[in-house]
């Protein structure tokens, strides 16, 4: 007889026995597809972040040079005096022409007072209203001015977001179009098409008109802290009008410029170049691919884990597989016997075991691909809920800063909280089954029951006819 029709017969004849090796090989390979699944869904993350999160440069007045020459004028008897030097947007442009930069956004911070409309007070801090303490020049409305709204950073972290109107864009980068917060409007009536009116507290003092276009609102509240006003008192205009407001020798300039590239694995290339470009005794170029590297980093831990499963699960599953096929022998010697007996070639005894074995697996690869993806996600989001947790806290309480206040930019603290927990919704895995990992998973399937064949044809070959026959 045919010994892949044996095989079939003594699946159908052993129900039991055939059913307990399909339940085992379906176990064994739902938790290796699992893993699989797992570990390409982590590398399809790490390569979409690699994509789409993006990493940025920063270039800033070098304030540590600018200290450092500040220092030195005191010790030489004059009086210390920090030297501003604004970025040149000329040397922006410069930059942006640098092969992988994709964008840029001009950043321009000052303040004014309202004229003819109020800022809204906070009790508590000094000067007892708006933020302000006595003889200072700061203005009780802060003027962020931006390349667009869509690149500043409170509406990039969702901190902010347009309720009314619309954002400002590149074409109102010299406009005398404004953005106001919500709750500012509110306490003056004001809505899109409105004007407000602020004066500068520098320079010739001149005032402003302004026309509203779009209103915001900010989820951050005021933290009451001295010298801060509130952040409702935050107006978006372009960086052209608040370099305006801050004076004539700021025209063209800006305070920093982010450049957006467009490949994070070429940051280090970029600011190199960049490098080149600029006088680094007055201007310092600085790399954030923070968010990047969070999502790598977690991915990776999620891909160490997946293969961890992999290879432990296959090893499990190859020696379980190879006690069921030695317990197979032992307990069907004398069927074995009768068929060396009746002239049976054992090659063909070893195959009736492997094709068992395969048709086992197919079963079970079959059952391991309807019920993968659910026992996939669920490992999946398990191992990423404990990472992301692990770089929450380490990005809150890692480096100093603490939270911080909507828009600014400070080191740690609450902008780099807000980074992890952007990474951490990029880190989301959905896992697929695809023909790729069911290959794959056939592989290894393929590799195991061939282990255990092989250890089975050992014992199959030192059998004797007349011995088993005999007991």
């Amino acid at each position: 007889m045919n010994f892949i029709k044996r095989a079939g017969l003594t699946l159908v004849a052993k129900k039991g026995r055939t059913a307990l090796l399909v339940l085992v090989t379906t176990a064994i390979m739902l938790f290796v597809l699992a893993g699989l699944l797992i570990r390409n869904a982590a590398n399809t993350a790490t390569a979409t972040a690699k994509a789409n999160v993006g990493a940025t440069l920063t270039l800033s007045q070098n304030r540590a040079a600018a200290f450092k020459t500040m220092r030195s004028s005191s010790q030489s008897g004059s009086k210390p005096t920090l030297t501003q030097t604004p970025v040149k947007l000329s040397l922006a442009k410069q930059i942006a022409r640098i092969q992988h930069v994709a964008s840029y956004a001009v950043t321009v911070t000052t303040s004014a007072n309202a004229s003819g409309f109020d800022a809204i007070t906070t009790r508590g801090t000094t000067g007892g209203f708006g933020g302000r303490g006595p003889a200072t020049t700061s203005g009780d409305i802060t003027i962020s001015g931006v390349t667009s709204t869509a690149s500043a950073t409170a509406f990039n972290q969702k901190t902010a977001s347009i309720t009314q109107g619309r954002g400002l864009t590149k074409a109102d980068a010299n406009s005398h179009n404004v953005v106001i917060e919500s709750e500012l409007a509110k306490q003056n009536s004001l809505s899109v098409g409105d004007t407000i009116k602020l004066k500068a507290t520098t320079g010739s003092k001149a005032t402003t008109t302004l026309t509203i276009v779009g209103i915001y609102k900010a989820k951050s509240t005021s933290t009451g802290m001295p010298g801060e006003s509130d952040p409702a008192n935050t107006v978006y205009t372009g960086y052209g009008l608040a370099n305006q407001v801050k004076g004539s020798k700021y025209v063209n300039t800006a305070d920093n410029v982010t450049f957006t590239v467009s490949a994070p694995s070429q940051v280090a290339a970029v600011k190199k170049a960049a490098k080149q470009l600029i006088n680094t005794s007055k201007y310092s170029i600085t790399s954030d691919d923070q968010n990047y590297q969070l999502v790598k980093s977690s991915m990776a831990t999620v891909s160490g884990f997946a293969n961890k499963i992999v290879w432990l699960v296959a090893i499990a599953g190859t020696i379980i597989l190879a006690l069921i096929v030695i317990l197979m022998i032992r307990e069907r010697r004398h069927e074995i016997g009768v068929l060396l007996a009746l002239g049976e070639a054992r090659w063909k005894i070893i195959g009736q075991f492997l094709t068992e074995l395969f048709v086992v697996l197919l079963v079970g690869i079959g059952l391991a691909a309807a019920g993968g993806k659910v026992v996939g996600d669920q490992l999946a989001q398990q191992v990423v809920a404990t990472q992301t947790t692990q770089s929450a806290t380490t990005g809150q309480f890692g480096r100093p800063g603490g939270p911080s206040g909507q828009g600014k930019q400070l080191p740690g603290g609450g902008q780099q909280t807000a980074k992890t927990n952007q990474a951490a919704k990029q880190t989301k895995l959905a896992t697929h089954v695809t023909v790729q990992a069911l290959a794959l998973l056939f592989a290894l399937g393929l590799g195991i029951i061939l282990v255990a064949i092989l250890i089975a044809a050992a014992g199959i070959l030192r059998l004797q006819p007349k011995n088993v026959l005999i007991e």
